[in-house]
């Protein structure tokens, strides 16, 4: 095996390693029953809105720095999978769902479907 070869198997490994300690770490300090500290509660429950609101305001913010002539659909495609996006989960309440087919609109728009 070259030098590269070996010096990206040891990256794989070093990477790996570390993922699994990682997502081993909840566990260890929680796993026995013992409850989280309050601190870790709370960043738990803003966790999930926090990177919601962070991917709304990355989809528009990019909408309104490009601008919206430069695209088909002159930003309603953006609308539209929002739209979907909103109207699954006030209806169904299943984030991966209404998150995964306003992703799948998205996708569909944008990439030239009129």
């Amino acid at each position: 095996m070259s030098e590269t070869g070996r010096y990206l198997v040891l990256v794989l490994v070093a990477v790996a390693v570390v993922s699994y300690l990682l997502r081993a770490l909840p566990f260890v300090l929680f796993g026995s029953g013992r409850r989280p500290p309050d601190v870790v509660r709370y960043i738990g429950s803003l966790l999930a809105p926090s990177v919601m609101a962070m991917l709304v305001v990355y989809c528009f913010a990019g909408y309104l720095k490009n601008g919206c002539l430069d695209t088909p659909l002159h930003g309603g495609a953006e609308l539209a999978a929002s739209a979907l996006t909103v109207a699954l989960h006030l209806w169904r309440g299943n984030p991966l769902l209404s998150i995964a087919c306003g992703t799948a609109l998205y996708m569909f728009l944008i990439r030239g479907a009129f």
